[in-house]
């Protein structure tokens, strides 16, 4: 049967496909094809899950309770855990009724803006940002109002750059940290002055905390609802299990919010997906409530691999990064490859730069216009310390 675009939406069409997926989409069809492509665009633990989650599932497959649905808000022992897991790394105290078991973070993003929005209503985001949050913005009828940051700067928004693009249309904050893409981690005080100027100003606040566990060096993790505990009854909390217990692929993450908006986020997931697959609560259930070694040493791997990702960027001509202290990402300035004999071509663009790279070099980045950040790009040392020491020596073998 013959479709037309016209039948689409305009919804639909507003959409933008996912820039990281679509490198690592094509990354991986390239690798099919039998070319060395190494891939930097994951963003995902190239481990697996820990052995002690596993067991659980599987002993939730042969339980005949588990081929059932749950409470669409998810299973009450995963919730109360959640809550329990939230208080004790954070020091966030909630209660199990405002926690909600979501289709991975992104679904939680998804249903915290469909819940807070009306059409017109403006959200500030910092960029660089992950490429879902101006997606899930729009698709609720919100505008998205970019606030630029650089790596001069930390990467790191300020008050007065905030106060300056805030107007009286201005309902939402999504604040991330530590930071997709850039790995930016805030301080205390500069988070509880961030918390503090939203809550005189009435403004609501997204933080996205799924990146908690992933800090490295002198950095450490802060919540912005305990260190601004004005802004608490304000804000709404998005995590999951995918990046803390390599659990991507099992689809579970969470919101934490006040009880009206949970229980409004409910109502449009008891519609959407109905729950979270049983098995996979499961999982997340034996995850959040188990040890914490193998996370430590998952830790341990991406701070070897951030550290070598800095020395062997510092060897590329024209490439500066700031480092990293949190995730696992670099999101280096590569204004000076642009414009330059790279194998006998230019790139005018990181978008162009990214093509080529791929083309020439067998390599897979994600250019920083997916990011609301022209001239960075964002790579992930989420991958086997040979194929990253491989990759970054093509690139600066490639600009020297």
């Amino acid at each position: 049967m013959a479709s037309s675009v016209s039948a689409v939406s305009q919804r639909a069409m507003a959409v933008a496909a996912s820039a990281t997926l679509a490198i690592s989409n094509q990354a991986a069809a390239l690798r099919a094809a039998g070319q060395p492509v190494i891939g930097f665009g994951a963003g995902e633990p190239d481990f697996p899950t820990p052995d002690y989650i596993v067991d659980a599932a599987r002993r939730a497959v042969d339980d005949p309770a588990t081929h059932r649905y749950t409470p669409a808000a998810g299973l009450p022992p995963l919730r109360a855990a959640v809550a329990a897991a939230t208080e004790r790394h954070s020091g966030l105290a909630v209660e199990p009724s405002q926690v909600m078991i979501t289709n991975g973070g992104k679904q939680a993003v998804y249903l915290a803006c469909q819940a807070l929005l009306d059409p017109g209503d403006e959200v500030l985001l910092p960029a660089p940002y992950w490429v879902t949050y101006p997606e899930a913005i729009g698709l609720a009828g919100g505008v998205t109002v970019a606030v630029p940051t650089n790596d001069e700067g930390g990467f790191q928004v300020t008050v007065e750059q905030l106060e300056a693009a805030t107007t009286d249309r201005t309902k939402v904050l999504i604040f991330v940290s530590p930071s997709n893409p850039t790995g930016a981690v805030y301080a205390p005080d500069r988070m509880a002055e961030i918390g503090r100027w939203a809550a005189d100003r009435g403004i609501w606040v997204l933080t996205d905390e799924i990146y908690e566990y992933l800090v490295y060096g002198g950095a450490v993790f802060h919540s912005l609802p305990v260190v601004a505990p004005e802004i608490a009854d304000r804000t709404i909390v998005v995590n999951g299990v995918a990046k803390t217990y390599a659990m991507t692929g099992w689809r579970v993450g969470w919101l934490i919010a006040p009880e009206d908006i949970t229980a409004a986020a409910i109502r449009l997931q008891s519609h959407i997906s109905s729950n979270v697959a049983n098995v996979s609560q499961r999982a997340a259930l034996a995850a959040v409530e188990g040890p914490l070694d193998a996370v430590e040493a998952m830790r341990e791997a991406f701070n070897r691999r951030r550290l070598a990702m800095m020395r062997l960027l510092g060897e590329v001509p024209g490439v500066t990064c700031l480092e990293p202290e949190g995730a696992f990402y670099a999101f280096p300035n590569m204004t000076g490859l642009l414009r330059r004999d790279l194998g006998g071509r230019t790139a005018e663009s990181t978008m162009d730069l990214a093509a080529l790279l791929l083309d020439e070099i067998n390599i897979a980045i994600v250019p920083g216009e997916a990011f609301g950040a022209p001239g960075y790009a964002r790579l992930s040392f989420a991958l086997a310390d040979e194929e990253l020491e491989e990759g970054l020596t093509r690139l600066v073998d490639l600009a020297t």
